[in-house]
């Protein structure tokens, strides 16, 4: 397959301070990644990195095709991130956050009902304010526009926070859905047991830069 992120000595910094530090990166197209390391250890910044959102100071590195030291317009646009809390308007209800989203994209919202159904946001979950949900059930938000919105890679920051066992469990079947379906995954975890199960690449990150790399348990290729 080809490689949907390559990163070579790549620095970024947040005014002085190097948050990545020289990261050496290589994700295949359709697999899954699982990035781990303490709180600093750059994981919310390789993210944002890989999302067009932080400039990459010096090295090289290249997403979805799109040269990082160029013009990052066009990778946001293929790419979905999902941070610790989703952007919603709080007295908009569930189902018209998710299809005002999808119309701002220009994404068919006929895919809202079908990705709140497979988060379990139905009936008057899906009509209730986005301010009453809770912590898990604003992820499971997150988790139904990445669903609707169908990007080419996932960028998700400690996704399973917040969720309870079957929600763990959703994450894990969404995740493992979107790779499925050739989108790209890579997620941030503290827990290092569920990011084997669900990746193929597990990579340790400390003081911004890559500490260690190796096989997760996802196999290559899922029938």
């Amino acid at each position: 397959m080809a490689p949907a992120v390559t990163l070579r000595a790549a620095v970024a910094l947040l005014g002085q301070f190097p948050v990545l530090a020289g990261v050496d990166l290589d994700v295949e197209e359709g697999s899954v990644v699982g990035v781990l390391g303490p709180n600093g250890a750059g994981k919310t910044s390789l993210l944002q990195l890989l999302a067009g959102l932080l400039a990459l100071r010096s090295g090289s590195g290249s997403v979805l095709g799109c040269d990082l030291m160029g013009d990052r317009r066009d990778l946001r646009q293929r790419v979905g991130l999902l941070g610790h809390s989703p952007a919603l308007y709080p007295e908009l209800s569930v189902a018209e956050n998710l299809r005002f989203g999808l119309r701002a994209m220009r994404r068919p919202v006929t895919d809202a009902a079908d990705a709140l159904e497979r988060v379990g946001l139905t009936g008057r979950l899906s009509a209730a304010p986005a301010r009453t949900l809770s912590a898990g059930q604003s992820r499971r938000m997150g988790l139904a526009w990445l669903l609707a919105r169908r990007p080419a890679l996932w960028l998700l920051d400690e996704p399973h926070a917040g969720l309870d066992i079957g929600g763990r469990d959703l994450c894990d079947e969404v995740i493992e859905q979107a790779a499925a379906g050739g989108a790209t995954v890579v997620f941030a975890s503290h827990d290092p047991e569920r990011a084997a199960k669900v990746s193929n690449q597990v990579v340790q990150l400390a003081g911004g830069a890559v500490a260690s790399s190796y096989e997760g348990q996802r196999p290559s290729h899922v029938a």
